[in-house]
């Protein structure tokens, strides 16, 4: 029986050993319903075997995994009806078209009419190429049908991995947008990327994981906030040093270009500006400042990204 209709994935205390080694660490994780959420770790953190647990390919060594409310391991056939998956390396057969693939696949699964794979192929922009060789497609065009097959039983549920890998940024942008609207569709897509810049412009929720284990996961944009930092743009840095470095409470004050960051209370922000003004330097710009994802990963996880 299914329960929590709002919760598409839930994970709990979920655990995978390979002998010795630690996989996956009692993670407990959730995705809700219509979100686009982003899955983040460094290199070997657990994020594949994670996903391979989700989709049924690799047992639990304990904990449990629920999609649509219902436990994998009980109810796999029903719950791989209701979702659709694009791996990193998805397979085609390359001497036929974009179209003649989708049919096959089509054909084997059941169910999945005519219209139904002229409809995938227009939402992933292959309307008129279609007809082209497999092999004679860029990769973003590849990529593109990866996710068109992964939308053949128009799932409710969709579990991309690394879709823009190796993609120029014609075709990440292209990528990026039709994940985007296939969200305002109503679709929830569990994205999985190291690429920090595109999983912050597409995903409202976000979990990073290190060695197996759930570090944080929130909206996006509460975990780039970063604290009382304040980003102030005026007509006379080096004056506007000079003086704000005599104020007790400024805690620390950094020259960025022609930005100050000025690490001080939300609630001094007018004082700064008062103090500014009465030795005639005019602020242009105030502004909290928010770090990117890419920023905040880094500081979490204390590793290096090629994002």
């Amino acid at each position: 029986m299914e329960k929590n209709g709002d919760l598409i994935v839930r994970t709990e205390h979920l655990t995978k050993c390979f002998g010795k080694l630690v996989a996956v660490d009692d993670l407990n994780l959730e995705v809700h319903k219509g979100e686009i959420f982003g899955f983040l770790g460094p290199n070997g953190s657990g994020k594949s075997t994670t996903m391979g647990m989700m989709l049924g390919l690799i047992a639990p060594t304990s904990g449990t995994v629920e999609l649509f409310g219902l436990n994998t391991q009980s109810h796999l056939p029903k719950i791989l009806k209701r979702i659709g998956a694009v791996t990193e390396n998805p397979g085609f057969y390359p001497y036929l078209s974009g179209k003649d693939n989708l049919d096959y696949i089509a054909r084997i699964t059941g169910g999945i009419s005519s219209s139904r794979i002229e409809k995938v192929l227009e939402l992933v922009a292959l309307s008129g190429r279609e007809k082209d060789k497999f092999s004679n497609y860029s990769l973003g065009m590849k990529q593109r049908l990866a996710i068109a097959c992964a939308l053949l039983n128009d799932p409710e549920f969709l579990i991309l991995d690394e879709p823009t890998n190796g993609l120029d940024p014609a075709g990440m942008k292209e990528i990026r947008g039709l994940i985007i609207s296939l969200g305002h569709e109503g679709k929830t897509i569990f994205l999985n990327s190291h690429l920090l810049h595109e999983v912050e412009q597409v995903c409202s929720r976000v979990a990073i994981i290190k060695q197996g284990k759930m570090i944080t996961q929130g909206l996006t944009k509460d975990l780039m906030k970063k604290g009382d930092l304040l980003q102030l743009k005026v007509n006379e840095p080096e004056k506007a040093m000079a003086i704000l470095k005599n104020i007790d409470w400024i805690t620390s004050i950094v020259r960025e270009d022609d930005k100050l960051l000025i690490d001080v209370n939300a609630e001094k922000y007018a004082e700064i500006s008062s103090a500014l003004a009465r030795e005639s330097i005019f602020v242009t710009e105030m502004r909290a400042k928010d770090n990117t994802l890419e920023e905040y990963f880094l500081e979490m996880t204390e590793e290096k990204t090629n994002a």
